[in-house]
């Protein structure tokens, strides 16, 4: 593990993932500054500044991932495939744990990963060669025709990506119902819920 390789780390957390395939799975949570897509909806906006957020060593977060008892660890930002993740997940998978990432697909896809989400925006576009990669396809619903525009991404995943629409939290209650209108005739495709929210936790 190479002691000198660093990451801005937002925040870094127990929880459980509330979103999508793996909801409600125990996870450790990272979340790694620097965002260049620029969503006008996001929650973590923070995050975008890649040099507000303090370094820290592979061995410090994948101590501090392993000491947390929670064997699936989740890379998110921001966009955290703007960092060369190799030696990152090099590190988790050394340490026995399961490698997910959350990206949007707009940068190269580094890293040894369990689990990849893509989720596009509208706002920067979709690298074609990250495509083939997505074990799950998660796109954010804050207009009508964002549901159509999901389906124009199906087409270039594979057919064992699961497929999720998820309501933009500000706007979930219309959203909500214009997803469960949409999926109703779409075999294949889900709603996904942000639990945490609705719980209350990070």
């Amino acid at each position: 593990m190479s002691e000198s390789t660093t990451y801005p780390v937002m925040e870094a957390f127990a929880t459980v993932q509330g979103e999508g395939a793996h909801s409600g799975t125990p996870c450790w949570f990272i979340r790694l500054g620097g965002c260049d897509v620029g969503c006008v909806w996001c929650d973590v906006k923070d995050s975008w500044d890649v040099d507000a957020h303090p370094r820290q060593s592979v061995q410090q977060m994948v101590q501090a991932a392993s000491d947390s008892g929670r064997k699936t660890v989740v890379i998110t930002g921001g966009e955290p495939a703007m960092h060369n993740l190799s030696v990152l997940t090099a590190g988790l998978k050394a340490a026995g744990l399961h490698t997910h990432i959350e990206t949007s697909g707009t940068h190269p896809l580094t890293g040894n990963w369990d689990w990849v989400t893509l989720s596009p925006k509208k706002f920067k576009a979709c690298r074609e060669d990250v495509y083939p990669y997505a074990d799950e396809l998660k796109v954010v619903v804050f207009h009508r025709s964002d549901m159509d525009w999901a389906a124009n991404h199906a087409e270039k995943v594979s057919d064992k990506c699961d497929l999720f629409l998820q309501p933009e939290w500000d706007k979930r209650e219309e959203s909500t119902f214009w997803i469960l209108s949409w999926i109703a005739t779409r075999p294949g495709w889900r709603i996904s819920l942000q639990t945490h929210k609705y719980i209350g936790i990070p």
